[in-house]
């Protein structure tokens, strides 16, 4: 029985009913019954909707939360919107890039874990979401933030106290390039790390988090560190309280995402990935590569490339230099068991005798017309000696070498 079977067959909740399958072609199981009768499309945006509005929620609300425990610290009765003090803001950037962090790695494989206007519409100028998609699960991140903040100001004691405001001595035009340039940072992160399929896909949230940590870093004092429309929209909302350069927390990020997006085309018409190739590679896959010439690299012997002193007496030539070799490794240039090393051999001291003694002659007639010393068909040993790479073969060892001594017109050994 199958994995779809088991998952068809099997109550997923009291009451619920069966799994169902669409069809033969589909790996898809449906857990409520409902869903059979919803087109494919509208069933995927709705559960992405589903996904982005819970994650986005959840985001938010421990970020809100985050900061409204730190800025409910600040004693003066300046602005209480954005921390004063580097620990503060340290309090603040952590708790945003970690709660980031965690949510965009639980929900990566549901909708994409986005929780972000700016990002989700820079994903649909490079093409990685589609636009209608980007729409619906915009409108569900906003209405994420908005109940994110409205929990937290229920929940917590005093005033809500997480909107994005400009600090004294920030201009609105200076807001606007500082909230601008965070965000790109975000995205090129997020197209590099997520957009972008490699072997560290799966752990991009993380670097996404870290990217948003450092954006806070720097712009919260400032500009509040908003870099996400929904997120400055939401306790206005909450508030029922605009300032005059509200503007600035949706332009911003918006023009964010357009530098982001167009640096990204740009890396991907330069085709980055050929000026440091190779970087997805493990020790084995990057052995077989030649970044220099972009192609894979020619094959070598595993075993060892130059002759060990127990492999070459002093005197000795390359046809006992090979039989030598056949002593201490297989094929692949492990360790020989004893078993291998023995096998096919008949009596190994007097086939190196024989060998010793025809070494240097002329094949018999009618042979392939090279000195045995040199590379012949009898030995299957793969590239001489002189290039460094050797094959070496000690199970079958034996059978070779009594078959060129027999070519050469000497006595064959058993």
């Amino acid at each position: 029985m199958t994995i779809d079977e088991v998952l068809a067959s099997t109550l997923i909740f009291p009451g619920l009913g069966k799994g169902h399958r669409r069809g033969t072609d589909s790996t898809i199981v449906n857990r409520l019954p409902i869903l059979r009768f919803l087109p494919r499309g509208f069933r995927a945006h709705f559960v992405a909707m589903c996904g982005e509005f819970t994650g986005t929620f959840l985001f938010l609300f421990f970020a809100y939360s985050g900061t409204q425990v730190a800025n409910n610290q600040i004693q003066a009765p300046a602005d209480v919107n954005q921390g004063s003090n580097p620990a503060q803001l340290l309090y603040i950037s952590l708790v945003f890039g970690f709660s980031l962090a965690a949510n965009a790695w639980v929900f990566f494989r549901v909708s994409g874990g986005l929780f972000n206007p700016a990002v989700t519409f820079g994903l649909c100028l490079v093409g990685a979401l589609d636009y209608v998609r980007g729409a619906l699960i915009a409108v569900t991140q906003i209405m994420g933030a908005i109940a994110a903040a409205a929990v937290v100001s229920g929940l917590f004691p005093g005033t809500l106290s997480v909107r994005t405001t400009l600090s004294a001595g920030t201009s609105v035009s200076r807001g606007l390039f500082i909230e601008m340039f965070l965000t790109a940072q975000l995205v090129f992160t997020i197209f590099m790390l997520a957009a972008e399929k490699h072997k560290a896909t799966f752990i991009a949230p993380v670097g996404i988090g870290l990217s948003l940590f450092i954006a806070e870093l720097s712009g919260v004092y400032y500009t509040g560190g908003s870099l996400n429309p929904a997120r400055s929209l939401a306790p206005d909302v909450v508030l029922h309280k605009f300032d005059h350069y509200h503007w600035i927390y949706w332009l911003g990020p918006i023009l964010g995402a357009v530098l982001a997006s167009g640096f990204y085309w740009l890396m991907k018409k330069l085709e980055y990935e050929t000026a440091n190739p190779g970087q997805d590679f493990n020790q084995e896959e990057q052995e077989h590569f030649d970044p220099k010439a972009h192609k894979p690299a020619p094959a070598v012997s595993f075993g060892p490339s130059e002759v060990l002193p127990h492999e070459k007496p002093e005197g000795s030539d390359n046809m006992t230099d090979r039989t030598a070799d056949t002593e201490y490794y297989d094929a692949i240039g492990v360790k020989a068991s004893p078993a291998s090393q023995t096998a096919g051999l008949g009596s190994h001291n007097a086939v190196q005798e024989k060998v010793k003694g025809v070494m240097g002659r002329s094949p018999a007639k009618g042979g392939s017309g090279t000195t045995f010393g040199e590379s012949s068909n009898a030995y299957v040993a793969g590239p001489s000696a002189e290039s460094g790479h050797r094959t070496k073969i000690g199970k079958h060892r034996g059978a070779a070498i009594g078959a060129a001594v027999a070519a050469l017109g000497g006595e064959e050994i058993a």
